[in-house]
């Protein structure tokens, strides 16, 4: 991996997941990023985990709660979207958070690194966004 930091939009899978959904945003591509990390029932990737939290982070934005570090390029995108729209989604990102944060390769890997207390709460005060 070419980036890679603690932070949900701080690696190439959830990178190249905010510019393709800042290029062609439709609620469709945010639920399948969440429901793959829902509904999985074994051991979730790294790219999809990173792409699933991503989308969480996305959600979180349209309803008017965006993380301090969300990618200044998507603001735009995100005020032309409608958070009505997205209500339906919000159980969604919550499951595919708690999903992440379980049973994944990303939190496996998260856990070998000196900054995995930061990344456990970094997911901690996102489901606190979305709820």
């Amino acid at each position: 991996m070419g980036a890679w930091g603690y932070f949900n939009f701080d690696n190439d899978a959830a990178a190249d997941f905010a510019g393709d959904f800042r290029d062609n945003h439709t609620e469709a591509m945010l639920y399948e990023a969440l429901a793959t990390a829902s509904e999985e029932e074994g051991y979730l990737e790294v790219d999809e985990a990173s792409e699933a939290l991503a989308a969480a982070e996305i959600v979180a934005a349209i309803l008017g709660k965006p993380a301090k570090d969300f990618p200044a390029d998507l603001i735009p995108v995100i005020l032309k979207l409608d958070a009505s729209e997205s209500e339906d989604l919000r159980d969604l990102a919550i499951e595919a958070v708690e999903a992440v944060v379980k049973k994944s390769e990303l939190q496996e890997m998260r856990s070998e690194t000196d900054d995995y207390a930061n990344w456990q709460q970094l997911q901690q005060d996102l489901l606190a966004r979305l709820k």
